[in-house]
Order: structure tokens, then sequence, then C-alpha cells
């Protein structure tokens, strides 16, 4: 089997995640250990996948451990990014959110592509449980800025003013 036919079955078990109720989150996990049983023992998208459904199923303590192993076995290009944003969302959502920022911080800096606005996003909510709300809300903000249909320039320019030191008190 060719792994775009792989890939066309990943998405199709991914495109029922909805129909499954919380007492049908296993069966869904099941369904993704049965094509990542498939790969190759080494492949770092085993570890991806299997990692992100128990995170879309409400597990992200048991997926922080699946995103780090698929980082480690070289998991890169576009699933890699992925999974660096869903490792930092899951380690945010166990109370680790300072490695999240760590995760997450040199991403600003990598090839833009569509996964920008879920890095600065992510990165935001991270920076926000450290308690640095306003560099979170200028993330936010430059993230939401370029998609506004008018005022683009002025949420960019209010983005980068919040994430300036606050002027001391006179």
């Amino acid at each position: 089997m060719s792994s775009e036919e792989w890939e066309a079955r990943l998405a199709a078990a991914w495109a029922t995640l909805d129909d499954y109720d919380e007492s049908g989150a296993g069966d869904f996990r099941a369904a993704i250990d049965a094509l990542v049983a498939e790969l190759p023992d080494d492949s770092p998208v085993g570890p991806f996948e299997r990692g992100s459904a128990f995170d879309s199923t409400g597990h992200s303590d048991r997926a922080v451990s699946l995103y780090q192993e698929a980082l480690k076995l070289g998991l890169s290009g576009y699933r890699g990014r992925r999974a660096k944003i869903q490792l930092s969302s899951s380690l945010r959502n166990t109370g680790h959110p300072e490695e999240g920022v760590a995760l997450l911080t040199p991403e600003l800096d990598a090839p833009s592509d569509e996964l920008d606005d879920a890095v600065r996003a992510t990165l935001a909510l991270c920076l926000s449980n450290l308690g640095r709300d306003r560099e979170g809300l200028s993330l936010a903000l430059g993230a939401l800025a370029p998609h506004l249909p008018r005022y683009q320039r002025s949420m960019a320019n209010y983005a980068r003013l919040l994430a300036e030191p606050e002027p001391e008190p006179e």
C-alpha cells in the first residue's frame, strides 16, 4: 500500500472523530492505533498520530510523551511543526507552560506556513499561564491583524506596542 493511500485512510479516520462521544473515545483511538500498526516501528509518525488521538479525546497527559517520542525520532516538516504546537498545548494543559514557551518561541522565526497563527495562539496561551498576558495578547493580535477586513495596520501597531516594556510611572 502506498503512503498516499495510508494517508487517505488516516484522514478518513480523523474525519470521524466527531462521530465518537466520550464513551467511544477508546474506539477512535483504537482505529488510529490500527493504522499506526501498519507503520515501521521506528516511524515518528506513529507516536505523533497516537498522541494526537489521545489529545483529541481529552488526554493531554497521555499525549505528551508520545509527541516527545515523535520529535526524538526525527518528526519534521509540517507534522513536526504540528507536534510542537500540540505538545506545547498539552504541556500547558498539564501545568508546564514554560516548556511550551521554550518549544514554540523558536517557531516564531521558522519558515512561514499555514500553522503560523496556531503557533502564535498556542504560545499566547502558554504566556498567559505564566502571567505574561500583555506579551500573549500581542501575539494574538499580531496573528489576527492580517485577517481583518480593515484596521490591519492599526492592530499590528497595537500588537507591537503591547510587547514593548510598559513605561515607568513618573
